[in-house]
């Protein structure tokens, strides 16, 4: 295995931090040639180019950056180290990385992880997006410390890891004004012909509402997909359709997005999953999220209020 010269690392890190070599190498106690090698030496090993030159600074290319985000984290790590070992208080925030499947609506993200900004010990919450299974790819190696999705872990996915469940919602439909008043009078009949704007396809909520629609012979009009639940609350907002969104934060839609409630539909149910590595929940930041689903945080008001 070919290692990484942590020196070269470092001095890089340094220019980018003083913002110059002059700088950087002022506070190294070097030459402004030794720190220049030293950089080349790493954009060598790397097989990149980390600084462009404008005008007469240097500024970190775009691998360069990434490189000094990854270097910051490494350093920090290390200071963290020997203060732990040395039995010294860090005096930083306590690292919580949360994986938020995209098909959450970033105001239930919100009220889920809330919780966990409240601890003793200060959090630094780091937030990733993306797809459920990646996310749960990156909990198998340790990347996140727990994902939030719509689902457990499906059977077809061969990763360790055990789903919580923090509670569930019925859901709402709503729509701009205008059309709300004129579709709540006949609710659920009313939304035959209606203009509708569905989750994609695939997601839990839309199997739920498939089924609900057909049980009901309710024919909406189909008018748009959309795999971005804010993007579909936007369209809906400029008066494009009808959506659903969780029962339990009805005030939050009402306020964010200028609609209003049409009825609840029961049948259709939205469950929230902590997934994590661990059987019992030992992390700090997932414990006090568990405990807040607990005690009721997703309860919501009736679809009106």
């Amino acid at each position: 295995m070919e290692w990484l010269n942590y020196h070269h690392l470092l001095y890089f890190w340094t220019v980018v931090r003083e913002g110059g070599v002059g700088r950087a190498a002022e506070k190294l106690r070097l030459s402004q040639p030794t720190v220049s090698a030293q950089v080349r030496a790493l954009e060598v090993r790397l097989g990149e180019k980390l600084f462009a030159r404008v005008g007469r600074r240097l500024v970190p290319t775009d691998v360069g950056q990434m490189v000094y985000r990854y270097a910051d984290e490494i350093f920090s790590l290390g200071r963290e180290l020997v203060d732990t070992v040395q039995g010294r208080a860090t005096g930083r925030p306590m690292r919580f990385v949360v994986g938020v499947a995209d098909v959450l609506s970033k105001q239930i993200a919100y009220r889920l992880l809330a919780p966990a900004l409240d601890l003793p010990t200060p959090i630094r919450m780091i937030c990733r997006e993306a797809r459920a299974e990646a996310l749960l790819a990156a909990l198998a190696v340790h990347e996140v410390d727990l994902v939030l999705a719509d689902t457990p872990v499906p059977p077809t996915v061969h990763v360790k890891a055990y789903s919580h469940l923090l509670g569930e919602s019925a859901v709402t439909c709503f729509a701009a004004p205008a059309l709300a008043g004129k579709l709540r009078r006949r609710f659920p009949r009313s939304l035959t012909g209606a203009p509708m704007l569905l989750p994609g396809e695939g997601t839990v909520v839309r199997r739920q509402l498939d089924d609900w629609f057909q049980a009901n012979d309710i024919r909406p009009a189909i008018v748009g997909e959309f795999d971005d639940s804010a993007l579909m609350k936007a369209f809906g907002e400029q008066g494009a359709g009808v959506f659903v969104g969780t029962t339990a934060i009805t005030a939050e839609i009402r306020r964010q997005y200028r609609v209003q409630p049409i009825g609840g539909i029961d049948a259709v149910r939205e469950r929230f999953y902590a997934i994590s590595h661990e059987r019992r929940i030992k992390h700090p930041a997932v414990v006090a999220i568990a405990e807040a689903a607990r005690t009721g945080v997703l309860k919501g008001g009736p679809p009106g209020a």
